[in-house]
Parts: C-alpha cells; sequence; structure tokens
C-alpha cells in the first residue's frame, strides 16, 4: 500500500507530467465515485499548481449496470442536449481533462450486447466534437488508473478485497515510478528515453511494418503517408508538452487504413464495454477485417467490429519491449491502460491526426488520402508475445529488425 507522501506524488504526476496543467486553466476531473479519495488528492493539487477552477465529473459503474438491465435501447441511446453542450463548454475552454480509469472489468457481464453496442454508438455519435478536441490535442489529457475491490479481486482472485487492493497498490507504485526518490524526475527520464526511440523510428520512414510469432501472427501493417512516430511526450496544440497515458511505454504511429493484410492474434484479454474478449484473432486483407474468431467474447466482438465501417481498419500500431515495468510484472490487468503498456497493440477504428505530419492542418479528406482511418471508436487490442519479432521495410524493400524475441534491438 501507498504511503500518503506517494499518494500525494502519484496526484502530482497526473496533474503535472500527464495532463500538464497550467496556472490559471480550468481542469475537469472524471472519476468513478469508488475513487473519490484519489479525486479529492487531484483536485487539491490542481489548486495548488494555480487551477483557475476544477470541474467534477462523477459517474458510479453500479448505477450505470443497472440502467443498462432496466432501461430500453432506446432510452440508453438518448444523450441529452446539456450533456453535450457541457462537453462543448470544456472544448471553447480548453479545460485540461484528468480521468481516473478503474473499475469491475465485468461490470457489463450478461448485459444484452444490443444495448451495450447501440448505446456506445449513440454516446459516441453525439459527443463527436469533444473526442476530436481530444484526439487531435486540442485538449490536453491524461489517463491514470487506481485498484478498486472489484478490479483487485479480478487480478488476484480468492484472496479478500483489502489484501488485493494492497498488491495492487503495491504493483501500481512501481510501475508509476513512486518507489523512486523523485518519481517526477525518473518519469521525465524515462520519456527522454521513448522520445529518442520514436525519433528514430520516424527517420526511417518504412514503408510497412511485418509482425509475426509462433502463436500465428503474421501481420503486414502499411504506414500512413508522412507518418510520424509518437512516444510519451506528446504536443498539444497550444505548443504545450503533455503525457495522455500514466503509465506507459508505447511508441505508436498510424497505420495505413487500406495496406494491412495478415492474420493477428490477441496475446492478452481486451476489456470492452464492461465485456472480455480473449484468444481471438483478426485476418485483415487490404486493410479491411475480412475473418475474426474469438473463444471468449465473441458476440461483444463482434458488436465492437459492426460499430461503423471505419472499425474494419486499424488507426494504431503500437510497439512496446516485454521488458517494461508492465510486462515484467508479471501481472494481467483486466486494464487496457495498463495491459496495453505490457505489450505491443493494435487500435481498431480512428487514426490520431497527430501522427501524420502536420496533421491538425489537414482536412478530413487530406487526411483520408494519407491512408489515415475514420470511425467514432478508438479500441486497443494487445498483440505483443515475449517471441514475438517485429521488422521495419522501407520503400527500397530493406528489412532492419526492430524487435528480437519481444524486445527492442535497436
Amino acid at each position: 500500500m501507498l504511503n500518503q507522501k506517494q499518494m500525494e506524488q502519484f496526484a502530482e504526476l497526473a496533474v503535472r507530467v500527464g495532463a500538464n496543467m497550467q496556472p490559471g486553466q480550468t481542469v475537469v476531473v472524471r472519476c468513478d465515485v469508488a475513487c473519490q479519495e484519489f479525486a479529492h488528492l487531484i483536485v487539491a493539487k490542481a489548486y495548488e499548481f494555480g487551477a483557475k477552477k476544477v470541474i467534477m465529473q462523477w459517474s458510479d459503474e453500479i448505477v450505470s449496470r443497472m440502467g443498462m438491465l432496466n432501461q430500453s435501447v432506446e432510452s440508453l441511446c438518448e444523450v441529452p442536449q446539456w450533456a453535450i453542450d457541457q462537453s462543448q463548454y470544456f472544448i471553447d475552454q480548453k479545460v485540461c481533462l484528468i480521468s481516473i480509469k478503474a473499475g469491475d472489468p465485468n461490470i457489463y457481464k450478461g448485459c444484452d450486447p444490443v444495448k451495450l453496442k447501440e448505446s456506445a454508438l449513440a454516446s459516441g455519435k453525439a459527443m463527436i466534437n469533444f473526442r476530436k478536441a481530444t484526439m487531435s490535442n486540442l485538449l490536453r489529457w491524461t489517463l491514470v488508473s487506481i485498484p478498486t475491490p472489484a478490479w483487485a479481486q479480478q487480478v488476484f482472485p480468492g484472496i479478500p478485497a483489502e489484501e488485493a487492493v494492497d498488491k495492487m497498490w503495491d504493483a501500481i507504485g512501481h510501475i508509476m515510478r513512486l518507489d523512486q526518490e523523485d518519481p517526477t524526475d525518473a518519469w521525465f527520464k524515462h520519456i527522454d528515453v521513448l522520445t529518442r526511440r520514436a525519433a528514430y523510428l520516424t527517420s526511417h520512414n518504412f514503408e510497412t511494418i511485418h509482425m509475426y510469432n509462433a502463436q500465428g501472427t503474421d501481420l503486414y501493417v502499411g504506414l500512413a503517408i508522412e507518418h510520424e512516430w509518437i512516444a510519451a511526450r506528446e504536443m498539444g496544440q497550444d505548443g504545450i508538452p503533455f503525457t495522455a497515458n500514466m503509465p506507459t511505454e508505447e511508441i505508436f504511429t498510424a497505420p495505413h487504413n487500406k495496406k494491412i493484410n495478415g492474420t493477428v492474434v490477441s496475446a492478452l484479454p481486451l476489456v470492452n464495454n464492461g465485456n472480455i474478449i480473449d484468444n481471438f484473432s483478426i485476418t485483415f486483407k487490404d486493410g479491411r477485417v475480412v475473418d475474426y474468431t474469438a473463444e471468449v467474447g465473441y458476440e461483444a466482438l463482434k458488436g465492437l467490429l459492426t460499430a461503423d465501417e471505419g472499425v474494419l481498419s486499424l488507426g494504431e500500431i503500437a510497439l512496446i519491449g516485454k521488458n517494461s515495468p508492465i510486462a515484467e510484472s508479471g501481472i494481467l490487468f483486466f486494464n487496457t491502460l495498463f495491459d496495453e503498456n505490457a505489450s505491443c497493440h493494435l487500435a481498431f477504428g480512428q487514426s490520431y491526426p497527430t501522427t501524420v505530419k502536420n496533421g491538425n492542418a489537414l482536412t478530413d479528406e487530406q487526411l483520408a488520402e494519407r491512408g489515415m482511418n475514420s470511425s467514432i471508436k478508438h479500441v486497443d487490442f494487445m498483440v505483443g508475445t515475449k517471441d514475438i519479432n517485429i521488422d521495419g521495410i522501407g520503400f527500397d524493400g530493406k528489412v532492419v529488425p526492430l524487435f528480437r524475441d519481444g524486445e527492442w534491438v535497436i
């Protein structure tokens, strides 16, 4: 369990390194009621470092489950105008957004998959402007997670909830570098390493990334025209850097949505809309999903892949070595924020405009010409195994090894 000083350092990381809030800025904190105490620490740190004001957006996953079980599809799909207006207000104010993502990975187990799909689709369409504002870095934002009893017992089954939560805090404390003398300094050093590696990949301007392993993955991912690799230090449109995910180990860019071919096999479970999808494979031809299987959560996967046309292609390819702190922990977190940073991953759906040169200045049509994908979804899934090999292939056909047996060789 973290002590009070470490908890405050964690909150400070979210405010200063993650969203990199600036004095005089309005902050929005999104959080489930189960994480109330940690949210209060974040609010206190935001004011300590000069926030103009902090707006709380509380949620309650238990109430959300009750609604999913008892409301009609039509009721679940009603997005009130005040919620849309509020999100536009946040855009207009250029708020700094901090989200605490934690909860029960099985919260929607047993719920109607049609309700889950349609309600997520309606919300995604209604909040499309806010989503564009975050994905284009008009707003600086960050995600962090803390243990909750339901989540901890999913990760550490068979032990009392309190003990499971303590074990989770110990793991997260190490992953977040809170056991180091100066966690903030440790994070800046880590970010520097990732940034240098991203610059190396960008300078090579690979045409294609080839991923393959013994489990059946053999996938060629063409890269978007004028793509750029991004690491932990992203740049807001206001010129201020921030770190969107904490923890983060990834270096990522945009696939070309018409140049993806082959099959990829999942390395870890995917938790999507409160459902677990596991042991699945996806086959692509000319950039689109043409076949898929899943031993667990097939209907949930089917629902995801029928959300819109864009979700049938990829919006992100991200590379992470097997010796990252999360991978070395050996813990399956059932939480994308953590699990995606233990494993190379891909993402169905929307591309980040920031992953092509001058992407935020391009129109939707210009982004499409570069091979960028468009969708109301962006869902990461993990594909990196301990034996995965990855090559970068240049336009001249030259092959540059990037990964061997799951780890960087550059």
